[in-house]
Parts: structure tokens; sequence; C-alpha cells
């Protein structure tokens, strides 16, 4: 069992049982001293805000504590996290990374306003999600072995969407080419409301998507799941198989979701935000919200996040490399 997956799975087993919660919201508690900030870099109404703002909810109710979202979007997540790497390290602004800002752009931009690596101190593993591989309704494809063959035959004549270069789907389909020894052609679109829509109309043959994404379009019929990207099937789509099914034992290609304080922030401040995080991903409302989305609470202590973020940073680096993406 690799690293990664071992992280993981201690990860989903501490949400599951809990943390003990200690005197989170004592009278006598110097922390905190004021509204807590968590900075949200994407706008709102996405799946991160959503996410966010769910977790500042339900743990301002089960501890009393102010915690006010402020999004503050751009350049793929790099503006909202360089102002976090940059805010006073009290613990009183703190922030929801992602796969795309703490793993895939530092090897895609070739500027960038933080070291993921550096100036941040882990605090929670939030949550997780596959990539789903879908195609229209319409199309000859019926399986993941369907596509694979139509590329093996002729390289590239297999056409992928994805919602831009660089985004988690772009890259999950370059990792899925590199571990089937194919190429298909990647057609980058403005968006995932686009790629969608040539999917559907069948400009494009396949498209890696998120969840939140496909979901709707998979009930209504207008979309196929093919495969979803993480080592187990997806709740949402139980009837649709993990790559790492169908030939591929090792593939795992997640989105994820964390958070994150400045680094030089607290032990007792991570370890008292990390308690409270771990008891709201325990709750039943909170993995049904984010199941809805096709996510999985995840959680478990900084350390486990941290030794997280170090692989998913090589990885998804050692993705965009191999892919050839670049974002000037």
């Amino acid at each position: 069992m690799d690293h990664q997956r071992r992280v993981l799975l201690a990860g989903m087993a501490a949400a599951a049982t809990g943390f003990a919660l200690p005197d989170l919201a004592r009278a006598d508690s110097p922390y905190p001293s004021g509204p807590i900030t968590m900075i949200v870099p994407f706008p709102p109404g996405g799946g991160t805000d959503a996410a966010s703002r769910l977790i500042a909810q339900f743990m301002g109710q089960s501890t009393g504590w102010n915690i006010v979202v402020e999004n503050r979007s751009g350049a793929g997540g790099n503006i909202g996290l360089g102002l976090l790497s940059r805010a006073r390290p009290d613990g009183l602004t703190i922030g929801m990374g992602q796969t795309s800002n703490l793993a895939i752009n530092p090897a895609l931009y070739p500027k960038m306003p933080y070291d993921p690596l550096e100036d941040f101190a882990p605090i929670v593993l939030v949550a997780g999600q596959p990539v789903v591989l879908v195609v229209s309704a319409a199309s000859r494809y019926r399986s993941l072995a369907d596509v694979v063959t139509a590329a093996q035959a002729k390289p590239e004549a297999v056409t992928m969407a994805s919602a831009g270069i660089g985004t988690v789907g772009h890259l999950a389909g370059a990792m899925f080419m590199q571990a089937a020894g194919l190429q298909f052609l990647h057609v980058p679109h403005n968006g995932a409301s686009t790629a969608v829509a040539n999917l559907i109309g069948g400009q494009v043959d396949i498209y890696f998507a998120t969840p939140a994404s496909v979901l709707p379009l998979i009930s209504s019929g207008k979309l196929r799941p093919l495969a979803v990207t993480s080592k187990t099937r997806l709740r949402a789509l139980p009837d649709t198989p993990a790559i790492a099914e169908q030939g591929y034992a090792d593939f795992d290609a997640r989105d994820w979701k964390g958070l994150v304080a400045p680094a030089g922030t607290p032990g007792e401040v991570i370890r008292r935000v990390n308690a409270a995080v771990n008891d709201v991903l325990k709750k039943p409302l909170t993995a049904g919200r984010f199941a809805a989305e096709g996510s999985t609470p995840i959680g478990g202590s900084p350390q486990d996040f941290a030794a997280f973020l170090e692989s998913e940073y090589r990885r998804w680096g050692d993705a965009v490399r191999a892919s050839g993406a670049r974002m000037e």
C-alpha cells in the first residue's frame, strides 16, 4: 500500500472515530481573541466555497467561534493563498487550499507568490473527490476498455475535453494517458460548462470531469460515466467502476481540499482548529452534503495532512511536467 493511500485511510479513520474536543470554547481560553477569517481562494458559489462555508458554519455552531468566509479569487487560487501566506500567524486567518493551488500550480506557473511546503502550516485534510470519466449518452464508447482500444489503434484519435489547461481534470487525463501508454488529443475549454456542452454535442469524445459538474447530467441520461479516478467507487455512482478496477491497480487521482494557516502559527492553535474540524467531519449532515457533490470527508491529524501534501506536491508536479502544461 503506497504512502498516499495509507495517509488517506488513516485520515478517514480519524474522521470516523473523532478527536477529543477538550475545552474548545472555554470562556478563559486565549484563542480565538476575535473573529477568524477563512480565506477561500475561489469565487462564491463554487465547490470550494460551498465546502468552506459548510465547515465554517458547523465549526462556529460547535465552538462558538465567529468564522467569516472571505473570497479572494484569481490566478487559480494563487492570489488568495498568497494573501494567506503573508497573514499574521496568530490563528485568526486560515484558508482552504486544494489540489490546484497547493500541488499543481507550483509546477504550472513560472512564478508563485508562496511556497506550499514552506509558507503554510497544514491543519487538516477536509475532503476529497475523484474525477469522473464521462462520454455523451450517444457515444459509441460503452466502457473504459472501448476508449483505450480506440486510442491504441490511432494516437490522438480520441479527443479529450478539459475545463482548462492545468485543471485537475486535464491532469487526471494526462496521468491516465501515462499509465495506459496512450495519447488523447487534448481540447481545453474555457470552463466546465462549455466542455460539457461540446461533449453532449459530439464535438469531443471524452471528458474527465468533477462530479458536481456532471452528476445531474448523468442522472438525466445525457452523459454516461465510464470510470472514476479514485481507487474505490464513488458513493454517488455505485455502478461506475474505478479505473483501478479496470487493469490499472495503482491509478489514483483525486481533487482534495484542506485547511492551512500561515507558517509559524502556534501548534496549540493548529491542534484546536484541527479538533474542531474533525468534529464537524463526523456529523452525518456533513457527510451527506459532501456526498451530494461527490466528495468524501477525510480528516485526520496535521501530521497526516503534511505528509499527504508532500506526496501530492511531487505527484501532481510530475503530472504537470509530463503533460507540458504551462501558464504564463
